[in-house]
């Protein structure tokens, strides 16, 4: 998972090393994890001896320098409006509009390239460019003028009110809240309601489907799996010999025994052989 073991990358003292000390054992168990980029981050790791997170283990810190740099926005560049051409005039249009760019012959040029150039930049005169604008939020795609207006308000009550801070300002913002939460819920209904017509349509197939792959991957816990292999060192692929796979795994560490129980069963058999020699 290229991981980094912290508490190995700085030489220590034995006292500032072990983790866990009981009945004069005294061993390494706990570990900080970082990914190997942020090595160059990390200034120290070791085991603060006189703190004790639980009984018997000591408490492991490690510190850190991170750089918290500015993401910078990129704006989207403007695309072509290739889905106008399911209208019908738009399609005989571009048609119409390529064969002149082509010289009015029905057979094409050898370049692909020259065809492709002639391709795009009929699209963009037909059929537009988008505006390269970022796109709204998934969240607010029932969003419109109406409900911002009634935002709008609602935020100039809420500073009044913060204001003044008198009983006629918090009854007019408390009657516009609930003004403002009418209008979402009307706004909500009435997107529903659309994108439900749209849905029973043959170019509403689409969108059921996003839909459904959107339920389909916020009900998962894990996004992404990078490698899962079987016993045998093979990687797997499918999501059936996977999951398989992560059952034999669990009912094989579940149900075997460890080297202590075995140590115990047999010491236990060795009383009970004593004790009857005894007798």
């Amino acid at each position: 998972m290229d991981m980094a073991v912290m508490n190995t990358y700085f030489k220590k003292r034995e006292e500032h090393s072990v983790t866990y000390k009981s009945g004069g054992r005294c061993t390494q168990v706990d570990y900080i994890l970082c990914r190997r980029v942020n090595l160059k981050e990390t200034e120290d790791c070791k085991v603060v001896a006189g703190e004790s997170a639980v009984k018997q283990h000591r408490m492991v810190v490690c510190r850190m320098t991170l750089e918290i740099k500015k993401r910078k926005r990129v704006r989207p560049e403007p695309r072509i409006k290739w889905w106008k051409l399911k209208n019908e005039d738009c399609k005989v249009e571009f048609r119409e509009k390529v064969r002149q760019a082509l010289g009015g012959s029905e057979e094409l040029p050898n370049s692909w390239e020259t065809t492709a150039d002639v391709v795009r930049v009929t699209a963009r005169r037909v059929l537009g460019v988008t505006s390269g604008q970022r796109k709204e939020e998934k969240e607010t795609w029932w969003w419109n003028g109406e409900v911002h207006e009634s935002i709008q308000r609602k935020k100039m009550a809420k500073k009044k009110w913060d204001s003044q801070r008198d009983a006629e300002s918090r009854q007019e913002y408390k009657k516009i809240r609930r003004k403002v939460k009418r209008e979402v819920a009307k706004a909500k209904e009435k997107a529903f309601d659309e994108l439900y017509e749209r849905l029973d349509t043959k170019e509403g197939e689409k969108n059921l489907y996003q839909l459904a792959r959107q339920k389909d991957r916020a009900v998962k816990d894990v996004q992404q799996v990078r490698v899962i292999k079987d016993k045998d060192g093979n990687i797997l692929t499918n999501e059936e010999s996977v999951l398989s796979r992560w059952k034999e795994y669990f009912e094989r560490l579940m149900n075997e025994e460890n080297e202590g129980e075995k140590s115990k069963d047999s010491y236990k058999e060795d009383g009970e052989q004593k004790s009857r020699w005894s007798r």
